[in-house]
């Protein structure tokens, strides 16, 4: 198992290294569906139903929590599955099933070239129809950094992941480049007047992510960075502004370095690991069950390790003031998110598990509440 040694970047005050937190014995991760392909991301929908996409074969499908029933919603042609290609996101409306619209994030053949695309299907009577690509950006030549997710924020627009696509200096390029930047699109695909930075562009610098949320606290987007071979970290992403990755990071092995450190002013990390441990999700608890100390922290998980932990905040929730490894779920974990309940959901590359609190007694004798 890696090492892990944390670093915390106080915002104002420096910089602070702790040992590693003793893990949780109060938390366990109970299988909700298993023997999936590869559901590399999901989303909740009103009436007590998963939705999950194949990473590699396209398809996007409906888990019914109270009957177990499960069918496809659609299947996505052309995916391009290789390496960090292929289903990445998928997010519903927020006024769904008001507005019957499904959005996935993918990465697929089109037009002769690869591409990252964000595509927007109305659902008919449980069926994906009328296909309408909103966003598109060249994948680039490898099928590495090539991170994405896609969710709605408070305020109703589209918020998206590209990664670097294997090249650093695509994450400091402002002029027409989406790769290496968070996007912010209309829920139509139409260019928000209020964005921070010209076009789709929301935030750059950006060097290969799976996972970021929004502080139901604070509406503060939060979000997971892989590092090259050192440094993974969780950032508070700043709208407008500059993250730091790009063609000058270093990682020498002689102990932790900042690899955000190109172009103006980059934004510190709240939070980095010397050694990488493959961060993935991050979802946070606002009564999600899990016990008092857990209300208003955020949970991420880590694909290289399996580790689950939980990251608690300041009084002002701008900086990261400790973390503890709540559980060891022993394959990779990919993506967190919060289901209408409050309760904390996550992925491996087999199924989809939840989050509870087992201080109560055995497992046996637990009556494990549902959804």
């Amino acid at each position: 198992m890696i090492r892990r040694t944390l670093t915390l970047v106080v915002i104002a005050l420096g910089v602070l290294t702790l040992a590693p937190a003793t893990a949780s014995a109060d938390i366990e991760s109970r299988r909700v569906i298993g023997d999936l392909a590869a559901p590399v991301a999901f989303t909740f929908g009103p009436d007590r139903t998963i939705w999950y996409v194949e990473k590699n074969s396209g398809q996007v499908r409906i888990y019914d929590l109270d009957t177990d029933s499960d069918k496809r919603f659609v299947t996505v042609p052309g995916v391009s599955g290789a390496g960090e290609r292929g289903m990445l996101g998928i997010a519903l409306h927020p006024n769904y099933p008001d507005k019957p619209l499904v959005y996935v994030y993918v990465t697929r053949s089109a037009g002769g070239q690869v591409q990252n695309q964000i595509l927007r299907y109305r659902d008919d009577g449980g069926s994906g129809v009328n296909r309408r690509v909103l966003f598109t950006s060249v994948a680039g030549g490898s099928p590495y950094h090539n991170g994405g997710r896609i969710a709605f924020g408070p305020d109703g627009m589209l918020y998206a992941i590209v990664g670097d696509a294997h090249d650093s200096s695509n994450s400091q390029d402002l002029t027409d480049e989406d790769r290496g930047k968070i996007i912010r699109i209309e829920p139509d695909g139409d260019i928000p007047s209020d964005n921070p930075l010209d076009g789709r562009l929301y935030a750059y610098g950006i060097r290969n992510s799976f996972g970021f949320a929004f502080d139901p606290q604070t509406d503060d987007l939060w979000e997971t960075e892989n590092g090259p071979s050192c440094n993974d970290e969780v950032n508070p992403i700043l709208p407008g502004r500059n993250h730091g990755w790009g063609p000058n990071q270093t990682c020498n092995g002689s102990g932790p370095e900042n690899t955000n450190q190109d172009g103006p002013n980059p934004v510190l990390p709240a939070l980095f690991y010397e050694s990488t441990i493959g961060i993935t999700g991050i979802a946070f608890c606002d009564g999600c069950h899990l016990g008092a100390q857990d209300e208003g922290a955020a949970f991420f998980g880590a694909i290289n390790n399996g580790e689950i932990a939980r990251i608690v905040f300041n009084g002002a929730r701008d900086a990261i003031t400790g973390d503890v490894v709540v559980l060891d779920h022993g394959a990779g974990t990919i993506s967190f998110e919060v289901a209408p309940s409050g309760r904390i959901f996550f992925s491996d590359f087999s199924g989809i598990y939840k989050l509870d609190d087992v201080s109560g007694g055995s497992g046996l004798a637990r009556q494990l509440a549902r959804g």
